[in-house]
């Protein structure tokens, strides 16, 4: 067994301060992937600083032309959420299909963006709409935040506060769920935005989530289920495991996409 200090701080500069008096603390919001691991004992952390009593990081509104929802915001409060029913249904939608109720009222928009799982449904909403990702130092991109699998660009005293997402003029998402876990062993993220047309896929690449240029092209052309279903999928760079192989994961891009898009309408 090991030791653990539980906080649970009030502030953000409290937690900050916690975190950064140990380089073995870390931040506990959902506690969907820290706890498991602790109870295995892949992770011992010396602290656990609870950011859940932090009332400025949770909550959902709107700002000019994006949705900011607070770090510490569960998923079921997104699905439920009549702003992002209204302004961006796909969110919506995401949002509802992660996990089971009692994931989806316990876990966190901030908690799984930080983690960056392979297979989470959020990293796909956030590189699709090309969301914004505020920290306790600074604002990041959703193209500069996400690092590889399991990896992101926060600093180890660095804490999500919230996630911007510019409103979209279409957007829809689509994923075949491994029926055990409900996470994704594909999920596809189509949208149109004032930049272009933004495809990111999740479950599938080695390295975690990314843009697909050529269903971007595709779907700039011709913004259709068909569209989407004419671009060639290469297993290159695509994950293979018990679940499924790259040719199966590539099949699976093109079939997802195609259901995005048909979900815009």
């Amino acid at each position: 067994m090991y030791q653990t200090k539980y906080h649970k701080p009030d502030s953000l500069e409290a937690a900050i301060a916690l975190l950064s008096s140990s380089d073995e603390a870390k931040v506990l919001a959902g506690g969907h992937t820290l706890l498991p691991t602790m109870k295995n004992h892949l992770a011992a952390p010396s602290d656990v600083v609870d950011i859940r009593g932090i009332a400025n990081l949770h909550g959902i509104c709107e700002d000019g032309g994006s949705i900011v929802i607070g770090a510490t915001t569960t998923h079921a409060e997104v699905a439920d959420s009549a702003l992002v029913l209204s302004a961006c249904p796909a969110l919506a939608c995401l949002a509802a299909g992660i996990g089971d109720p009692a994931v989806r009222h316990a876990g966190t928009i901030g908690g799984s963006l930080a983690n960056n799982d392979p297979a989470a449904d959020y990293p796909a909403a956030a590189l699709g709409l090309g969301a914004t990702i505020v920290t306790s130092q600074r604002e990041l991109p959703a193209e500069d935040f996400f690092d590889g699998m399991f990896t992101t660009a926060l600093e180890d005293d660095e804490i999500i506060t919230a996630i911007r997402f510019p409103k979209a003029e279409a957007a829809g998402y689509a994923k075949f769920p491994n029926p055990a876990s409900r996470y994704a062993m594909v999920g596809v993220f189509v949208a149109k935005t004032s930049g272009g047309v933004r495809v990111a896929v999740t479950g599938a690449g080695e390295d975690g989530v990314f843009r697909h240029d050529g269903l971007e092209a595709a779907l700039a052309g011709e913004f259709s289920p068909e569209a989407a279903g004419s671009v060639g999928i290469s297993p290159d760079g695509l994950l293979s495991d018990l679940h499924g192989d790259a040719e199966y994961r590539a099949n699976l891009i093109s079939v997802m996409a195609k259901r995005a898009v048909k979900a815009v309408a």
